[in-house]
This record gives structure tokens, C-alpha cells and sequence, in this order.
């Protein structure tokens, strides 16, 4: 698997896995980097969607409005998919910072075999 290819699939949820696992070998900083955002990504939308639920026990009409700003993590994501597929190393909007010294079992020198 290429790195351009791991790079956009460590966006896509589940998919993260697969270029995890899928593409160990040719990993590079680039790879590393896109499966870094995107981890935190979707670390980040679990926590958002939970928080979400909980809020939405106690207050249902602010739990719809909230429902609605989840879109703004498939808009990241688009964001994220197209700076992989444009080779470009670029954090995320909003909580792209966040991630980047985050995760260290995924930069490079610790996956060597």
C-alpha cells in the first residue's frame, strides 16, 4: 500500500486500521503524520458524539443543535482527505495542533521491523 493511499484512509473511520496495519512497512514521516491527524480525528469525534449523548439525557432540544455541529468533523475530514491526496503536510482546522506531538508509537523510527 502506498503512502498517499494510507494517508487518505487513516481519515476514514474504521479505515484507519486498515492503513495502520496495511502499510507498516513503507511507512514514512508523511504516512505517519496523516495517520497522527486522523487518529486524533476520530478521538476526538467519539469524545465530541459522546458528550453529545450525555448532554442530550439532561437537555434534548440542546442536543439536537449539538447533533448538527458533528458535521463540522466530516467537513475536517474532507480537509484532511484532500491535503493527503495533495501530498501536503498540513494540520487539521480547529484541532489539527493538538494532534501533532501526540501518538508517538506511530512516527517512523519506532515502526522499523
Amino acid at each position: 500500500m502506498s503512502t498517499r493511499v494510507q494517508s487518505i484512509l487513516s481519515y476514514i473511520g474504521i479505515l484507519w486500521l486498515v492503513a495502520y496495519f496495511g502499510g507498516k512497512s513503507q511507512r514514512n514521516d508523511f504516512s505517519s503524520y496523516h495517520l497522527k491527524q486522523g487518529l486524533g480525528l476520530l478521538l476526538f469525534s467519539f469524545l465530541f458524539g459522546v458528550i453529545v449523548n450525555i448532554v442530550g439525557f439532561f437537555f434534548a432540544s440542546l442536543a439536537g443543535i449539538l447533533a448538527y455541529a458533528g458535521i463540522l468533523f466530516f467537513i475536517v475530514m474532507v480537509i484532511g482527505i484532500i491535503n493527503a491526496a495533495n501530498d501536503v503536510k498540513k494540520p487539521l482546522p480547529l484541532v489539527g495542533e493538538l494532534f501533532d506531538k501526540q501518538f508517538p508509537f506511530l512516527d517512523r523510527e519506532s515502526n522499523t521491523d
